[in-house]
């Protein structure tokens, strides 16, 4: 999240009524629509891919040790992702 100075997207006479309220404090305004984890950047769908091409290798005979070192994961995170029942 990025943040912004309410100068740079509220009219001047908004901010003075935001100010009667909220003189000097942070507020956080949340997002009209929420949007899952990873879901706007692609994180979501990159390690959905990811999982999928090490339950691909589990099968084709690719040992846990194995795909533990090439993807830089531990062996019980293999485990979890090749035993997973949801397809995440």
């Amino acid at each position: 999240m990025s943040y912004q100075t309410i100068e740079e997207i509220l009219p001047k006479q908004l901010i003075s009524e935001i100010q009667k309220y909220i003189d000097g404090a942070s507020i956080y305004i949340p997002a009209k629509e929420k949007t899952s984890w990873g879901a706007k950047n692609g994180t979501r769908q990159a390690l959905s891919k990811r999982n999928e091409e090490i339950r691909a290798a589990y099968q084709s005979g690719i040992q846990i040790a194995a795909l533990a070192e090439h993807y830089f994961l531990a062996e019980s995170t293999i485990r979890h992702i090749i035993y997973r029942k949801t397809g995440s």
